[in-house]
This record gives C-alpha cells, sequence and structure tokens, in this order.
C-alpha cells in the first residue's frame, strides 16, 4: 500500500480496490477509446471517475507491480475445438511420445513433420554495425526483398535430428516426393508412426492416395485443427529458426537455400537432441476434464 513520508496510507483499502478494479476492467468500460491502459491514462481515470482526489502515475506503477498487474502486456492464443475427434487424435499422438524409447527398440520409428512457408529473403539496403563494447549489434531497417522459400523440416524424435527440403511451392504436388524422400531413409523399419498437421497438402485425396500405398507400414497421425503444438517438429522449427534464420539475410533465394541446407548439418552436429516433452495422457486428460468450458463432446463430459 502507498504511504505519505509521515508513514500515513495514502489511501485506504477501499480505493485501492477500486484502482485495482478500474486497471482490470478495459478502457472503453470507462468511456475511454484506449486500447489499453498506461499509468498515466490510469491515474486520470481514476481522478476523473473520483476513486481518489489525485494519484501519481509513479504511484499507480508501485500499485500495479504490488498486485502484479500489467495492463501495458498482452498475449494471443487460438482456441482449439475439443470435440470426440479432437480428443482422441491428441491422445493417440501423446500415446506414442511416451513411448518412444521402446518403440524405437522394437524397430518402430516416430517423426514429425512441419512446414515454415513462404520465409521472406531479406537483404538489407545498407551494411549493419556489429557489436561492439556499451553498444549491441545495429540493423539497417530497410531492406530489399528477394522471394521467398518454403521450408518443410522433419524430426526423428528418438534423436532429436532434423531432416529439411526446401520445396519451390507448398503444395501437394511438390510435397509427396519430398514426403518420399523423408522417409526412405527409414524403410528398414517395422513400423513408422508420422506426425504432422491437417494441412491442405498432407491430406488431399493425391496424397492420401500416396500414403496408402505405404499403409500400413506407415502410419499418419494428425494433430487436431488449432493444436499444432502437439506436434513437435514445431519445437525443432523454433530451435531452428532462433538459432539460424531470424537475424540472417540474403542476397538471393538461391543463397539462403544453400544456407539452410548447411545449417541443417551443424544444427544436427551441435545441437539435436530429443525434445524434453511433459505432456503426458494423463496430464493431458486432468488438463481436459478440470478446465471449465474446455471440452464439446459427451464422451469428455462424462470422462469415458
Amino acid at each position: 500500500m502507498p504511504h505519505a513520508p509521515d508513514g500515513r496510507a495514502l489511501f485506504s483499502s477501499r480505493q485501492l480496490t477500486q484502482l485495482k478494479r478500474l486497471a482490470r476492467r478495459r478502457p472503453r468500460t470507462a468511456g475511454w477509446e484506449l486500447t489499453h491502459w498506461s499509468t498515466r491514462s490510469l491515474a486520470l481515470a481514476a481522478v476523473e471517475q473520483d476513486l481518489v482526489p489525485h494519484i501519481h502515475p509513479a504511484t499507480v506503477c508501485r500499485l500495479l507491480q504490488a498486485s502484479d498487474l500489467q495492463p501495458h502486456l498482452w498475449r494471443s492464443w487460438k482456441t482449439t475445438i475439443w470435440d470426440d475427434e479432437a480428443v482422441a487424435r491428441a491422445t493417440k499422438i501423446l500415446w506414442y511420445y511416451e513411448r518412444i524409447e521402446s518403440l524405437w527398440q522394437r524397430g518402430e520409428v516416430v517423426l514429425a513433420l512441419d512446414e515454415k512457408p513462404n520465409l521472406q529473403v531479406l537483404e538489407p539496403v545498407a551494411p549493419g554495425q556489429p557489436m561492439r563494447p556499451g553498444q549491441i549489434e545495429r540493423r539497417e531497417f530497410e531492406y530489399r526483398r528477394h522471394g521467398t522459400v518454403n521450408l518443410l523440416t522433419g524430426l526423428t524424435l528418438h534423436t532429436g535430428r532434423m531432416w529439411a527440403e526446401c520445396l519451390d511451392r507448398n503444395d501437394g504436388a511438390h510435397f509427396r516426393p519430398a514426403l518420399r524422400r523423408f522417409l526412405h531413409p527409414y524403410d528398414w523399419a517395422r513400423r513408422v508412426h508420422l506426425i504432422m498437421d491437417g494441412g491442405s497438402s498432407h491430406t488431399s485425396g493425391d496424397t492420401q492416395a500416396c500414403l496408402a500405398e505405404l499403409t500400413p507400414r506407415v502410419q499418419v497421425l494428425l494433430t487436431p485443427a488449432d493444436a499444432s503444438w502437439l506436434n513437435q517438429a514445431e519445437l525443432l522449427l523454433d530451435a531452428f529458426s532462433a538459432r539460424y534464420l531470424r537475424r540472417d539475410s540474403r542476397a538471393t533465394r538461391q543463397a539462403m537455400i544453400g544456407h539452410i541446407l548447411k545449417s541443417r548439418v551443424e544444427y544436427n552436429d551441435y545441437f539435436a537432441h530429443p525434445f524434453a516433452w511433459h505432456w503426458s495422457v494423463k496430464r493431458f486428460q486432468f488438463w481436459l476434464y478440470n478446465t471449465p468450458g474446455l471440452i464439446r463432446c459427451k464422451s469428455c463430459a462424462t470422462g469415458h
């Protein structure tokens, strides 16, 4: 609670409660057109609504910090519709994640596949300034575009090793030959369990026919719609992008492709490892059944 220099409380408990309640409201509900509060606008609104006779923005800042309220920050998410089919898909994928090691020992491989389409090839219009003591690296903001690259990545979950190809187009016609090349090194496996999302190139009729030729040795596990976090290849793309793509710049599309293919080898040599995965079938079901309003199917609601 903020205090005056002589130790007296500046505001009553009721005033502090009202201030925190105002901070948690959207500004438009208080008659403001702001999208979010700042300490200055929150101080003005508190006085305008007669919550307090006066308050300094610095005091508002201390109050927000003490209450762990951060109106200047936000985070987005994508809502997954957890119907019967989505729950069944997620449960099956998690079941395989729990058994990667035992499946490997009996000659079965768990693989994951994901794309990073339309990766822009950008070249700054002027050279950057390297890091030096007291100054971080600086980069020119303006850039030239040199087309895009469609990056297709595969992950062997047992080892964490990466496979990658750059496709001319992100469609089924280019995806299917790449898929066969990805699976070819695992011809020795008794069975291959392939995890990927339900993108159009993965579920088109021609792709389904291609996969049918590989059945039953290759079993496809599609993630539920809007639940791509279940695909560990997303973790691979994040790890690879953080090291090799986010701060990269190239003068040609072919230079970007060459960089990616060389980087894949380096990533496997120095950084590849199985990802630590903490979601189990049991944890998923506990989360599903104990989060109000999350499940939308009769079988889930009854716990069957």
